[in-house]
C-alpha cells in the first residue's frame, strides 16, 4: 500500500505541475490580478477536479465508452472555450491588470472549465485506470485518489499562481506585461495542439 501511495503521489504531482491550460491561466491570474483575487479561481480548479475524479472513477468513463462522440463534443467545446481565453488573455489591458478592466475567473467558471480541459480529462482517466484497482475497498482507493488530485491541484497549481503574482514586480511596465499575455496567451494556444491534431486526423485526414 505505500509503495501504491508514492507512485500515486509521483504521478499526480508530476501531472500536476507541468504545463497546462489551468496553470498557463493561473500563471496569467497571477500576474494580472494578484494572489487574493486569484484565489477562488484556484480553488474552483482543485475542487472541479477532484469533482471530476471521482465522477469518472465512479464509471462516467463507461458512458464515453458505449458513446464516444459525447466526448467528441466536450472536446471541441473545450478546444472552442480555450481558444475563447486565450483571446482574453492576449488582449488584456496592461493598464487594467490590477483588476479594474476584468475579473479573473470565479468559482464556478473555473470549477466548470475542468470539464471542458482536455488535460485534466487525461489526468483524471489515467489516474483512475492506473490507480484504480477491481475489488473490494474501491470507495476508499477512489477517495485516496481524488483527495491526492485535490492536494496536488492546490500545491503545483498554487506554485503557478505565486509565480505570476512574483512576476507582477519584475514586469513593472505596461509594455512587459502585455508581452507576458501574448506569451501566455501563445502557450494556452500550444497546450491544444495535440486534441486539435488528434481532432482533424479523426475527421478531416483519411488514410
Amino acid at each position: 500500500m505505500l509503495e501504491i501511495s508514492q507512485a500515486l503521489l509521483l504521478f499526480t504531482f508530476s501531472t500536476s505541475i507541468t504545463p497546462g491550460p489551468n496553470n498557463v491561466m493561473m500563471l496569467a491570474s497571477g500576474l494580472n490580478y494578484g494572489i487574493k483575487r486569484s484565489l477562488l479561481h484556484l480553488v474552483g480548479i482543485a475542487v472541479g477536479f477532484t469533482f471530476m475524479v471521482l465522477v469518472v472513477g465512479a464509471g462516467f468513463g463507461l458512458l464515453f465508452t458505449r458513446y464516444p462522440h459525447i466526448h467528441e463534443v466536450i472536446k471541441i467545446a473545450g478546444l472552442i472555450y480555450l481558444l475563447i481565453l486565450a483571446w482574453r488573455i492576449a488582449t488584456t489591458v496592461p493598464k487594467g491588470l490590477d483588476g479594474s478592466n476584468r475579473l479573473p475567473l470565479n468559482f464556478v467558471q473555473a470549477a466548470l472549465f475542468q470539464w471542458l480541459n482536455p488535460k485534466a480529462w487525461m489526468m483524471a482517466t489515467s489516474g483512475v485506470a492506473t490507480f484504480l484497482n477491481a475489488g473490494e475497498g474501491q470507495t476508499f482507493q477512489l477517495l485516496q485518489i481524488a483527495g491526492t488530485f485535490m492536494l496536488a491541484s492546490f500545491t503545483c497549481t498554487g506554485s503557478w499562481l505565486v509565480f505570476g503574482a512574483a512576476l507582477k514586480h519584475v514586469l513593472n511596465k505596461p509594455q512587459y506585461m502585455q508581452i507576458f499575455n501574448l506569451v501566455m496567451a501563445g502557450l494556452l494556444l500550444l497546450s491544444i495542439m495535440p486534441t486539435l491534431r488528434q481532432l482533424i486526423n479523426t475527421y478531416f485526414i483519411t488514410t
